[in-house]
């Protein structure tokens, strides 16, 4: 059996610059849905079941920008 995890780390890496960043900004959004119930886009667009997955959605499909200091 193989599991495919949507979306790839591989294409999220190219915009974050590094995965412990990346769990960063996945874990404050995700938090953040939690919490108001704001999502960037309609349920039924969303693969993924859970807020984090749906973080990492946000993430690959550039909803989320990333300022960089």
């Amino acid at each position: 059996m193989i599991i495919v995890i949507y979306p790839s780390i591989d294409k999220i890496l190219n915009i974050v610059d590094s995965k412990y960043e990346l769990v960063h900004i996945v874990a404050d959004r995700s938090k953040e849905m939690s919490r108001t119930g704001f999502y960037q886009l309609k349920e039924k667009q969303y693969v993924s079941k859970k807020n984090i997955g749906r973080a990492l959605e946000e993430v690959a499909e550039g909803l989320i920008i990333i300022k960089k200091d």
